[in-house]
């Protein structure tokens, strides 16, 4: 049922696990110390992307409590796992940089900045190209908080992947980061944007969020009737071989 969703809809939320709440107090602690650090914010202080800085141990557990749940029976875990993403977000998200073009900031807005994990940004004008090849994207919450929920299209996963395929259609994979789908990738978001359902995700401390390496997802703009201090979230994207990278996660 989970699995049929996940391969459906590209995404589920698990219900909550006591074993998953454990590791998220553990975690939280440490994003407390991260923030306390001052560390540096995007979008006119109103995020903190907060990649590697979650201080878990290779098995994932962070200071002897373990990562461990039912939604590890959904995936296939890491010989090594990464030092998780501490993505927190803070009243008024998202503000304008002064980097930020208008059309950027707009997009971030009014399409809650949509994208699909491990294809970077590089040059002017920005060309695409993938770089981390992600087996699969969890979210675990680590504070109650519904603002600026997570935003998913709802099997937009099924038109990205195929536009992927048919970008790197006849080319090797240790190739295919050197390939260009910029242009391919914007018509399929439009795609997306047409046919498939914008969704908020929301979820909390105990449960998880998983979702499939190529769905459409961004974050939501904070809503001003919310007067949490912040929403933080925990991530981990495990990078797995290239070649495998243009199949389903589950």
């Amino acid at each position: 049922m989970v699995k049929d969703t996940l391969r459906q809809d590209g995404f589920a939320v698990l219900p909550f696990d006591g074993a998953v709440a454990k590791w998220a107090a553990a975690a939280e602690a440490l994003c407390d110390d991260m923030l306390r650090a001052g560390p540096p914010l995007r979008h006119g202080a109103t995020w903190c992307v907060g990649v590697d800085a979650l201080a878990n141990a290779p098995d994932g557990s962070v200071n002897d409590v373990a990562l461990t749940g039912a939604w590890l029976d959904y995936v296939t875990p890491p010989t090594h796992w990464h030092s998780a993403q501490l993505s927190v977000v803070f009243p008024g998200y998202p503000k304008q940089d002064a980097t930020d073009t208008d059309a950027a900031h707009a997009y971030r807005i009014n399409r809650c900045a949509a994208h699909v994990d491990g294809l970077h940004a590089e040059g002017t004008p920005p060309r695409r190209h993938l770089r981390e090849a992600h087996a699969f994207i969890a979210g675990l919450p680590l504070n109650a908080c519904a603002a600026s929920p997570l935003v998913v299209w709802q099997g937009s996963h099924h038109i990205m992947r195929a536009t992927f395929a048919q970008c790197y259609s006849g080319l090797a994979p240790q190739r295919w980061g050197d390939h260009d789908v910029a242009a391919a990738y914007q018509a399929a978001r439009r795609d997306v944007f047409a046919n498939c359902p914008q969704v908020a995700v929301t979820a909390a401390p105990g449960q998880v969020v998983l979702l499939d390496r190529h769905l459409l997802h961004g974050v939501a703009p904070w809503d001003s009737g919310i007067t949490d201090p912040c929403r933080k979230v925990a991530y981990f994207r495990p990078v797995g071989p290239v070649a495998d990278w243009l199949s389903p996660s589950f």
